[in-house]
């Protein structure tokens, strides 16, 4: 952040920081609009996009992948299985890295790990290389979505951070449906290497972007690393994703997959128990002591699970039963990415105004009803009756895939954002890993008995069968010109490909039958996403930055702030900035403890450490400081009554 940016305006009262506090609160103009805060917007939520299509793209091209490197399915899986699980041990350690280094810092490097990933896909000689490129990719991609939570609480207030991470979700919902779609245009008109080329200039035209705009939002604090906790993690978060990515093919009794899940379930125990000991945690877990981050993050690992299951799903059908291409495939999603685009920011919107729940209850409805209407495919369901389902799904997703989670953060006291974005991504990363491998299993073992139930009623005894089969053996001695053993031959054939097909169709249907279920616990559990009561925490956030202002010898601050935060116009921003810096000096200013009775410090623990029992307390996010408490009041940002 500009030195210029950390200026009073003239007349401000000042409360200096405390030379121990662990981050600079936003400025006065940064909570009325920051100088820089577009531009880092637009820097990082245009790197995302980059990272979250590069995805996306290479799924289309694996078969041609395979042909390129000679390798079979099984072998090809490791460029995503490798990228999955690089993804799965960096995200929970973006905390200790966000600690560490600056914004600047850990985008532009994270950035040009990235581009040098694509590069040496770009040009790799051979499978192993390739690997090894989608590994460095996934180095730097697995920081971007943390981190740019991370900068939007940072840089926004709570009645502002809707729409700013309705505009985030552009690039986590649009990119990855139109991945395919570009995909499927590129390989087959183009090579599969140019997946890679396009990708390098937009990343680099990015990284010159960030050197050039791109300001530090948070002072690093520069954390000690877990190592204890830090190996867990690995070990615990790699052999769990890698089990759960086998399920879906080798099926949950392989022998690999149960080591695997045994292992990762016994390591993240360990893991657990660590950070919760650990005297600096590289993964703070109190995050879930506050109860609506708890809440949201639930939510949103089911509508992961449910969506992300689906969109596996999807292809198979569409591809593999119903004969589209991988283009077609991709533009039949396309309309409900565009919507999906549109909509966020407006659920962004609507959010800052009524909070979480309406709209979490409007869209899951949305959600679980399209997703119903999904259980009832067939061979001769529609092209466009599928877009319009698809569409209306992901209008529903639109009101709750950010939304939802933003209500969790907004709980969460300044000293924990990093560790609240890292957690809610860490819980996201899994659940989807999850929902895609029990999703997947329950259509493998469904498709299975009906295909059992279909070998039984093919039969001669059954007449409908016999005359279809009949039918058949006449067609192909009379227009193929076939003998009579050749056609019988060709009959069966095709009546058991027939029955595969359906049997397909309709395990595709019980998954989505489950699919259906999990988005209704999801639509339920979104009536108890309660709205964090930030207006009863207003007075006692005032009359404490007006008691320390006067134990640091600035009386003069003290009565316009604490008549600010008395008064009933007084607008958040401020008041939120107030209570952020009496946490940060309270340790070094304990008569300001005796003077407000209001103001719950932690007694033994880390300085700026809320309590989570705190409620009133642990709602207000700790991220304005005391010079913005004489900035104008904006009515649109006054505080919501609490019900």
């Amino acid at each position: 952040m500009s030195n210029e940016s950390l200026q009073p305006a003239a007349g401000q009262a000042v409360v200096p920081a405390s030379p121990n506090a662990p981050s600079h609160a936003p400025s006065g103009e940064a909570a009325h609009g920051h100088p820089h805060r577009t531009p880092i917007m637009i820097v990082m939520i245009f790197g995302a996009f980059i990272a979250i299509l590069n995805q996306t793209l290479l799924n289309v091209a694996l078969p041609h992948l395979m042909s390129a490197f000679n390798v079979d399915a099984n072998t090809v899986q490791w460029l995503s299985t490798a990228y999955m699980l690089t993804n799965g041990v960096l995200i929970p350690i973006t905390a200790f890295l966000m600690g560490t280094f600056t914004t600047r810092q850990l985008f532009i490097s994270a950035m040009s790990l990235f581009l040098a990933g694509s590069f040496l896909c770009a040009i790799a000689p051979n499978f192993g290389v390739m690997v090894f490129g989608r590994i460095v990719q996934a180095s730097g991609s697995a920081v971007m979505m943390p981190l740019l939570m991370t900068v939007i609480l940072e840089l926004f207030p709570p009645q502002q951070r809707g729409r700013a991470m309705g505009t985030m979700a552009i690039a986590m919902f649009f990119a990855p449906a139109v991945g395919p779609t570009l995909s499927g245009w590129i390989v087959t008109n183009w090579s599969w290497r140019w997946l890679f080329w396009i990708v390098i200039p937009l990343a680099f035209i990015d990284i010159i972007l960030a050197v050039a705009v791109l300001r530090n939002v948070a002072k690093p604090v520069r954390p000690k690393l877990d190592v204890p906790g830090f190996l867990l993690s690995i070990v615990g978060f790699v052999s769990l994703l890698y089990g759960l990515s086998e399920a879906g093919s080798k099926g949950w009794g392989n022998d690999v997959v149960e080591i695997s899940l045994i292992v990762g379930g016994v390591f993240l125990v360990f893991f657990i128990l660590r950070e919760l000991t650990a005297k600096e945690p590289m993964l703070d877990l109190r995050v879930f002591k506050y109860d609506v981050f708890t809440m949201t993050t639930i939510v949103g690992c089911i509508v992961n699970m449910a969506m992300f299951g689906a969109m596996i799903l999807m292809p198979i059908y569409l591809q593999d039963i119903r004969g589209y291409t991988a283009l077609q495939s991709g533009l039949m999603m396309l309309p409900g990415a565009i919507l999906m685009g549109i909509m966020s920011p407006i659920s962004g919107a609507i959010f800052d105004k009524v909070g979480a729940r309406p709209l979490a209850v409007l869209g899951l409805a949305i959600t679980t009803i399209t997703t119903w209407e999904f259980t009832k495919l067939n061979a001769q369901t529609g092209y466009g009756h599928i877009m319009l389902l698809y569409t209306l799904r992901m209008f529903g997703m639109s009101m709750l895939a950010m939304t939802v989670q933003t209500a969790g953060l907004n709980q969460l006291p300044r000293h924990l954002y990093r560790h609240g974005t890292s957690a809610a991504n860490t819980a996201r990363t899994v659940a989807s890993s999850v929902g895609t491998a029990v999703l997947v299993t329950i259509m493998t073992d469904r498709t299975k008995v009906h295909y059992a139930d279909f070998q039984n009623t093919v039969t001669v005894n059954n007449h409908y069968i016999y005359t279809m089969y009949q039918t058949i053996v006449e067609y192909f001695m009379i227009h193929l010109h076939n003998s009579l053993q050749a056609a019988e031959e060709l009959a069966r054939y095709v009546l058991y490909g027939l029955a595969e097909q359906q049997s397909t169709i309709m395990g595709i249907n019980d998954a989505f039958w489950w699919a259906t279920w999990g988005s209704f616990i999801a639509f339920v559990l979104a009536f108890f996403i309660r709205r964090p009561k930030l207006a009863q925490a207003t007075a006692a956030a005032g009359a404490s930055a007006s008691a320390s202002a006067v134990a640091r010898g600035q009386a003069e601050a003290a009565p316009s702030v604490a008549a600010g935060a008395l008064e009933g116009g007084v607008n958040e921003s401020p008041v939120e900035h107030a209570l952020e810096h009496d946490i940060q000096i309270a340790d070094s200013v304990a008569e300001a403890e005796e003077v407000v009775d209001a103001e719950p410090e932690t007694a033994g623990g880390h300085a700026g450490e809320a309590q989570p029992g705190d409620e009133d307390r642990a709602d207000v996010p700790e991220d304005l400081d005391e010079e913005e408490a004489e900035s104008p009041t904006d009515p649109e940002d006054e505080p919501q009554p609490v019900k």
